[in-house]
């Protein structure tokens, strides 16, 4: 069997199994995070009535800001993602959110985009 369809399959479990335990609400919406090879893209889901509040992705800042060029650090655009969510969410009104990983460890760029949540005023 191919490496990365083992890796991917492993990734999909953890992610089920993530999922099962944690659900996100109007009040405290699920946090989801993916993340692609070059780009983070993170997103507020409310589960409840399976509606997307609040998207954002890495992609955004070379698009908005001119902030980040090809040769800036991917973890430092994923902590700015970070903060860009929180922008839009407290613009919301939303607080709270629940953390879903999904299924990646929870270091380097998933742990910047958190940080950056959490600078960026959202509790979880």
């Amino acid at each position: 069997m191919d490496k990365n369809k083992i890796k991917t399959e492993k990734r999909a479990r953890r992610r089920k199994k993530i999922r099962v335990k944690i659900a996100g609400t109007a009040l405290a919406p699920r946090l989801s995070v993916f993340k692609s090879n070059s780009h983070i893209y993170a997103q507020l889901v409310d589960d409840d009535s399976q509606k997307t509040l609040v998207a954002v992705s890495s992609r955004e800042l070379k698009k908005g800001k001119a902030l980040l060029n090809k040769k800036t650090n991917k973890t430092l655009a994923a902590r700015e993602a970070g903060r860009l969510l929180a922008g839009k969410a407290l613009g919301r009104k939303l607080k709270k959110a629940v953390f879903d990983r999904g299924g990646y460890v929870y270091a380097g760029r998933v742990k910047a985009l958190a940080d950056g949540a959490r600078e960026g005023g959202l509790n979880f």
